[in-house]
This record gives C-alpha cells, structure tokens and sequence, in this order.
C-alpha cells in the first residue's frame, strides 16, 4: 500500500478545511492493523474489485477527505452535546472518529455496489476484502455495522458538510505536491478549465399522482396507524378498521372501471363522491385516535419519541387531505385544471415537482430538477438539486457558473459546452466578459449548422455526447433509480452527494497512474 506522506499530500489534504475550521483538530490514534488480504485465483471480476477499491484506499487517504470528514463529524458531534448540556468524553470522541472513518467507506462501499443496507451487512460479514475497505478489525472476532447502522452512517453528515468533502476531492485531484507530482498518484492532474454542463429530472419514488388515488393513499396510512394503535392497547370505540381499506379498494376498483363504460363522466363522479364520504368517516376516527394516542401513549409499551412518530405520520395525513379532497373534487366533478403550484403529487415526498422534459417516453417527469456539471475526463466538478421549481437551464447556469469554476473565478475557465436550452443572450454576453469560449448551442439552427463548422465548437459539441450517459450512470447505477430508499428532499439531497462522491472515486481509481505509483503498485501486487 502507498504511503501517506506528511509533507505534501497532507498539507493539501487539509486545506480546505483549514481554512474554514482553523481551531478544530482531530484526536490521535494509533493506526489500525489491517490484515493481508488471501490471495485469489480463476476470478477476474474479483481482481478487478480488489485493485479498484484498494486504488480507491490510496486516493481517501491521500487527498485528506478522510481526514477532513472525521473533522466535520467530530465537530457536528460536538456541537450536538452542547446542545444537549453535555461534554463527551474523550473516550468517546475516539470511538465516534472510528465510526466516522467507517461512515465513509460502508457509505461508499454501498453506493459502489448499489446492495440494500441487509444485503451489505451480510456482505461485510463474509467478506475480507470488504472489511479491509471499511477498516473492520478481523482478528478472531468480526463486528460489522447492522443494516440499521449502515442507513444511520449515509446521513452522517450534512449536504453542507458533504459538499466540502467534495471540493477537498476535486482541489487534490487537480493539485500538484511540491516536486511536481500529482497528489494522489495519478500520471496527470485532473484540468479544470472546460466543463460540460447539462440538467435532468431527478424521479421520486412514487406512484403516478391521480387524483383519486391520493384519497386511497391517505385512507390506507390512516387506517393501518389506527390499527397499530389498536394492537398496542388503546381502542376507541369504532368497526372494525380493515372494513375501511377493503370499502375504499372496492371504490378504486369501480373508479378503474369507469373509463369503459359509455357514461364515463358520470360514473366517475358518482364513485368519487362515495370516497369522499368514506374519507370523511376514516379521517374522524383518525383525529379522535391521534388524540387519544397524545394523551394516553404512556398507557402502551411505547416511549414518547415512539409515540410522536405515530402521531407525525396520521398529523402529516390529516393536513393535506382536505387539499388532496379538494383537488379530486376539482378536477373529476368540477372538471376544472389545477395549477401545478398548488398541485399536490404525493401525500409523502411535499417537496417533488412536474418537470416538463418533452422527451420520448418522458413527455412529464415527477421529482426534483437536477444540475450536472463535467470535465474532459468525466469527473463531475459540480452538482445542484433543487428544492423548489429550477429557473430553467440558462439562468441556472448563470447562477452556478461561479461554483463551477476553479476557485469561485469564472475567468480560470476557458471554455464551456452545453445543449440549446442553456443558450441566452445573457449568458453569451458572461462568457465573452470572462473569457470564456462560448460552447453553447445556438437556438437558431441556420447558426447551429454555421458554428459545427468550427472545429473547437464541433469537437466539444461531439465531446458533449459522453454527459448524458454520464447522467444514466449517475441515476440508475449510484443512485438506484432514483433513490429509492430516500424519503424526503434532505435524504435524496445527501444520496446524491454521496453518489458524486463515489462516482468522482471511482473515476479517478481508473486513471492512468504516475510511473512511481504504477511501479509500487505492480511490486506490492508482484509480492
């Protein structure tokens, strides 16, 4: 394995945060004994993930991202006793910066692998490569994180936080130490001065939003939470819960039946009229089983904290269903459009969207607009999902450009491409005033067509074509699809974070190699 010098790769290691956090220090410990890996043989895919992920060992430790989130955790855990009233020891603080160092690789190690939490913790169990990676002691006795753990270590972190770890990855990609060399080992550094830039949808994990369908959703999280109260001691007096969820399935039933018969229109609202009557039936005996969880929960074997999470989930129901009453109303009976502002799509995920993409098989996409931005050798140099409705791709571009930039100074790049929808007259007039080669596609095809004769604007418009499966692999491999398993916008904002993360790892583990390193890498495999 590579050495960590001291000199060179460290300093630049912790530059970053040095500059934002100059007082806080990491505790020291001792180096964990990391036990020889067994040699094997007649696997090649096995091979192939041994080298990478000890390549990506070198680059964690060399680039001090490792060293900068012990820092960041260290402090957030820290600033969570103060605001509990307390001082953690300093045992603890050891034992909260070892299970900060394996925060990150299981993290990493998961997205990697794209395994759900159970499976990676089974995984850990029976695999020495892998607790190598995440630095799991393996001397007669192996104690992996649990799936609860692992789920526990992806939210470590802040996107704040997180987007530091991220600019310290890129700065020692792209530095240089002091004799010349590149930081973490690679034959060139990474060269920042031409991005390509482009946007995407970002899907939630839910259903299509019909209207009447959100009225079954809600009717069957209200009736399953009173039935979990019921078996857990408190009854009020009411029919059997499931006789409402098998009612409100019937509807359903007959509300997809409807669009068969001649008098559609009709049938439709006369079924949604009887939902809306059931709905009122289960949202009463809902309030009056809230409030008689608030007030007698230490009746059950449940904690208060447990207790509050049952009354969050039939509070966050019972707010939105006369809106999500009113929108069927409005759109099946009243037969008038709703604005997608006040629009709701999923009574769970409040902070999803319609993206209008205009595409083949996505004419309208439900989630939350994402913003991707590259360089030559694919590392993504920036990202951005947005919370709220995204501006549109050229004023989005013109809000980012600094955060693109080496240094936060648009004037260290020279050159960005992108396709016709980041194209304004703005933006022309910022890349010329910076000095920018304009790479965006002109709206104008007679001018689209003039400026492919160009061989600057044509070869990075044909360079161009790498970002969007750049975007497919972001989304459906490190992502899953969407995210999944990431409730809520702060959860898919950090499961995007750490799957920049271990793309951009990935990418560099794949770089050619500085002749040094490749020669002691080759002599370490050799021996």
């Amino acid at each position: 394995m590579l050495p960590c010098p001291k000199s060179a790769c460290y300093s630049v290691g912790v530059k970053h945060f040095a500059e934002n956090k100059p007082t806080f220090q990491i505790l020291p410990e001792q180096e964990l004994l990391r036990p020889a890996l067994p040699k094997v043989l007649g696997c090649v895919d096995y091979l192939h993930l041994e080298r990478e992920l000890k390549r990506m060992d070198q680059i964690i430790l060399t680039s001090g991202i490792e060293s900068l989130f012990v820092a960041l955790s260290k402090e957030r855990y820290e600033a969570q006793a103060r605001e509990n009233g307390t001082k953690p020891s300093a045992k603890a603080l050891h034992r909260h910066q070892l299970s900060s160092r394996q925060a990150l690789r299981c993290t990493i190690l998961k997205q990697l692998l794209d395994h759900p939490f159970r499976e990676l913790s089974v995984h850990l169990a029976e695999s020495a490569l892998m607790q190598w990676f995440c630095r799991i002691e393996n001397f007669g006795e192996v104690r992996v994180p649990s799936k609860s753990t692992l789920q526990v270590y992806g939210q470590w972190l802040e996107d704040e936080q997180m987007k530091m770890i991220l600019a310290q990855l890129k700065e020692a990609a792209s530095g240089t130490a002091l004799d010349g060399s590149s930081v973490i080992g690679l034959a060139n550094a990474l060269e920042l001065d031409v991005v390509w830039v482009d946007s995407t949808a970002l899907p939630a994990h839910i259903h299509m939003p019909v209207d009447w369908v959100l009225l079954r959703d809600g009717a069957r999280t209200l009736v399953k939470a009173i039935v979990l109260i019921r078996k857990h001691g408190l009854k009020h007096r009411m029919p059997e819960p499931l006789e409402f969820l098998s009612l409100m399935n019937q509807l359903c039933i007959a509300m997809s039946a409807t669009r068969r018969r001649t008098d559609c229109k009709k049938q439709r609202k006369a079924v949604l009229r009887q939902m809306k009557r059931l709905i009122k039936v289960i949202t009463e005996h809902a309030e009056r089983y809230h409030r008689v969880l608030d007030e007698n929960w230490a009746q059950t074997d449940w904690s208060r904290p447990q207790a509050e999470q049952v009354l969050r989930r039939i509070a966050g129901v019972l707010e939105q269903m006369p809106a999500a009453v009113k929108q069927a109303h409005e759109r099946i009976i009243g037969e008038r459009k709703v604005s997608s502002k006040e629009k709701i799509l999923s009574l769970y995920e409040p902070d999803i969207h319609v993206i209008v993409r205009g595409k083949a098989g996505a004419e309208v996409e439900f989630g939350n607009s994402l913003f991707v931005a590259e360089q030559s050798d694919g590392y993504i140099l920036d990202h951005d999902l947005r919370q709220d409705v995204a501006p549109g791709d050229a004023k989005w571009l013109e809000e980012r450009l600094s955060k693109i930039a080496e240094d936060g100074d648009p004037t260290n790049l020279s050159g960005l491409f992108a396709d016709r929808g980041f194209a304004s007259k703005r933006n022309e007039e910022i890349l010329a005033e910076h000095g920018i080669f304009n790479g965006l596609c002109p709206r104008n095809p007679k001018k689209l067509e003039e400026r492919l004769g160009e061989e600057e604007f044509g070869a990075g418009q044909k360079r161009r074509a790498q970002i969007e499966p750049r975007i497919a692999i972001l989304k459906n491999v490190y992502l899953s699809e969407g995210c999944p398993r990431a409730k809520g916008f702060v959860n898919r904002q950090l499961a995007v974070d750490w799957a920049v993360l271990t793309h951009n790892l990935r990418l560099l583990a794949r770089l050619p190699l500085a002749e040094p390193v490749a020669a002691e890498i080759a002599e370490s495999a050799a021996a």
